[in-house]
């Protein structure tokens, strides 16, 4: 049977942190929380659930999530953040693999929250991430803050049945300071690129954006949810771009 590390980090998430680790207890061999030096009651709850808890400065999403497998005690890793947990299905799907997987890793469905309730839409669903790997044959990449784990090539993957549940947005504050935030780092991380590139990206993505989510991508079957939403994200698209442009000649 292979042994199985969850690994969770944290900042401020004393709201989430107990149901993210209770819905991992069943199945998790070792439970590590690295936490980005919080100021409320996150590393007590975490301890007090069973987790260890390790402190470390946060450089980034993805640095901090590279780091934080490095204090697993097992390769097989369970990635999550502290305001997702898995269903039940899924923790019995991951047990199953830990019997008997010989993938390399797993992808799984990601349903998120808007207000207490489910969006299948938007763009939003299904939310396909790969989060239980074996973290000898990948690491994580992508552009912050959307991570991302990459597999190296010829690593067997495959999907698992049953979804990872994340309370992405309890209030509309809180997406709306979400939107703030990613669109601020995005900005800074696209600061570099040609003012001309970003001019024409900052008039034509949010429409496309909105187009594109709003309309193929079912945003409308939400009713005014939906299009408070695509409205918004198409927003963050043009915040990025304009704050780009804004930090380049800053």
């Amino acid at each position: 049977m292979k042994l199985l590390s969850v690994v969770i980090i944290t900042y401020n998430e004393e709201n989430n942190i107990a149901r993210c680790i209770r819905s991992v207890k069943k199945i998790a061999d070792d439970i590590v929380v690295v936490d980005s030096h919080s100021t409320d009651r996150t590393k007590e709850i975490a301890l007090e659930e069973g987790a260890r808890v390790i402190v470390h400065d946060f450089e980034g999403h993805i640095q901090q999530k590279n780091w934080a497998i490095t204090q697993a005690k097992y390769p097989f890793i369970l990635s999550l953040d502290a305001d997702e947990y898995i269903s039940d299905i899924l923790a019995k799907s991951i047990q199953v693999i830990k019997e008997s997987g010989l993938s390399d890793g797993y992808f799984m469905d990601r349903v998120n929250y808007y207000c207490g309730k489910p969006i299948r839409s938007c763009g939003w669903y299904p939310d396909k991430k790969l989060r239980l790997w074996d973290s000898n044959k990948g690491a994580w990449g992508g552009t912050n803050p959307h991570d991302k784990f990459i597999m190296r090539k010829g690593s067997k993957i495959k999907k698992l049945k049953g979804e990872l549940l994340h309370d992405t947005y309890p209030t509309q504050q809180d997406f709306l300071n979400q939107i703030e935030k990613f669109a601020t780092i995005s900005a800074q991380h696209n600061k570099h690129r040609n003012v001309i590139y970003l001019f024409f990206k900052m008039l034509f993505s949010p429409f496309f954006k909105f187009i594109k989510i709003y309309f193929f991508k079912n945003g409308f079957k939400e009713g005014f949810t939906g299009l408070y939403i695509c409205l918004n994200q198409s927003r963050e698209v043009l915040l990025k771009y304009s704050r780009a442009i804004k930090f380049k000649y800053a």
